[in-house]
């Protein structure tokens, strides 16, 4: 022992004389066999503490994380494929909507949708959110798989059928939005064209219950009708069809019947560009009535807001602005200088019932007639005293020359409506 103890002394002594140890190294001290001395080999260093895994207890670990990756991802790509499937629910509940309302089955106020909303609009935005959601989705779980894959060292057959599966959900989705803008599209104008059609046959009911209620369809003659204007807007008018060529002179005739207090309003006005105030015919408030031409104001000394029928004839000329007042047939008020030489302009709109502040528009509710008018003529000249007093006492039927009272030529509107008129005669005796 003492022999081979001072061997082993004496080699390391001859070695470290040879080789100064590099810094940073350190010698393992081992106790070798007395035939290791003689062969002069040393043994096999032992392993150290904590080194790496093996190869095979490296393939194990990574096969494991795979297996969790892709339990992970079949369950993720579950929850996907359930919400798909929810979502295509929704959007055929919404086809199924739509149709229904196409054949007039959503009267019955029932909401087909479950969980849906009932305005297409809304229906639509919803399933938009909810495909982009499902996309943002989709594209986190790309990402995500391409880490996974990236950091497990997944197989090249794995990784081909996971893109092909996420190409195929992407494509399976642009459809699925492609298809709801189709159908927001489509919903869009079958809402537009539905409001149309049921504004229309709504008109065309009010037009049959108007008509039915007048108990005819057509008046005995086309001048036996009656405006009638029962509320102070400012939206119920009649309209003459026809407009005005350029007048030198005119008379305007008409039957009224009104009760109306403070001030009958404005039975008819004539407006043309530039102009609103071309010829106007107004009682507002407590002022007596007034005749306006090209907005320059005479007063007449007309009474008619008895509630009787009153015959109202008014003639103006552009020669000294000449104008004269008519009621029942009695000349109650004469004067001149009202807008003299002045040309009456055409191609205005004229209206009754309502004050222009515009041409055809812009009416005020303060200045609406409220009551009935029938008869309303205009002649492009001056009539003598004798025309109006028999058209008064109904001993003749002149129609205007430029402007006549018949039914084709009056349209109303705002819930304005025409009935058939009382006889001259019974309008005489309500006098």
């Amino acid at each position: 022992m003492l022999a081979l103890l001072a061997a082993s002394v004496a080699l390391a002594v001859a070695a470290g004389a040879q080789d100064s140890p590099a810094p940073g190294r350190r010698f393992v001290c081992t106790a070798l066999p007395p035939e290791a001395v003689h062969a002069g080999c040393p043994l096999p260093a032992m392993p150290m503490q904590g080194g790496a895994l093996s190869p095979e207890e490296e393939l194990r670990a990574a096969v494991l994380q795979l297996r969790e990756t892709v339990v992970q991802q079949k369950e993720t790509l579950g929850a996907q494929r359930e919400a798909i499937r929810e979502l295509t629910g929704k959007l055929a509940r919404c086809e199924g909507l739509a149709g229904g309302k196409a054949r007039g089955t959503g009267a019955t106020g029932k909401d087909t949708m479950g969980d849906l909303p009932r305005d297409p609009g809304h229906v639509v935005e919803q399933l938009s959110r909810s495909l982009q959601t499902l996309k943002d989705r989709l594209e986190s779980l790309e990402h995500q798989l391409r880490a996974n894959v990236s950091n497990a060292g997944l197989p090249g057959d794995f990784r081909e059928v996971l893109q092909r599966r996420l190409g195929e959900l992407e494509r399976q989705l642009l459809r699925k939005v492609a298809e709801l803008e189709d159908e927001k599209s489509l919903l869009h104008n079958e809402t537009s064209a539905h409001r149309q059609k049921t504004e229309s046959t709504l008109n065309a009911l009010l037009q049959r219950v108007t008509e039915l209620e007048r108990g005819n369809s057509a008046f005995k003659s086309p001048d036996a009708f009656k405006v009638s204007l029962p509320l102070r807007t400012n939206y119920l008018y009649g309209k003459i069809k026809k407009t005005l060529p350029e007048l030198y002179a005119f008379t305007i005739c008409l039957w009224l019947r009104s009760s109306a207090s403070p001030g009958i309003g404005t039975p008819f006005s004539y407006a043309v560009p530039g102009q609103a105030n071309e010829i106007v015919l107004i009682e507002w408030g407590n002022n007596p009535i007034e005749l306006l031409i090209n907005d320059k104001v005479a007063q007449l000394p007309l009474f008619v807001s008895d509630g009787k029928w009153h015959h109202i004839c008014v003639t103006w000329t552009t020669r000294d602005g000449m104008w004269e007042a008519f009621q029942d047939g009695e000349k109650l008020g004469t004067g001149e200088n009202l807008a003299p030489w002045h040309p009456i302009k055409p191609g205005g709109v004229l209206i009754l019932g309502q004050e222009q502040d515009t041409v055809g528009g812009r009416f005020d509710a303060t200045q609406a007639f409220v009551g009935e008018l029938s008869q309303f003529n205009i002649w492009d000249r001056v009539l003598r005293a004798q025309e109006i007093v028999n058209i008064a006492n109904c001993s003749t039927n002149m129609p205007g020359n430029i402007i006549p009272w018949v039914d084709n030529n009056v349209d109303v509107f705002g819930g304005a409506s025409k009935w058939p008129v009382e006889t001259c005669e019974e309008r005489l005796l309500d006098l």
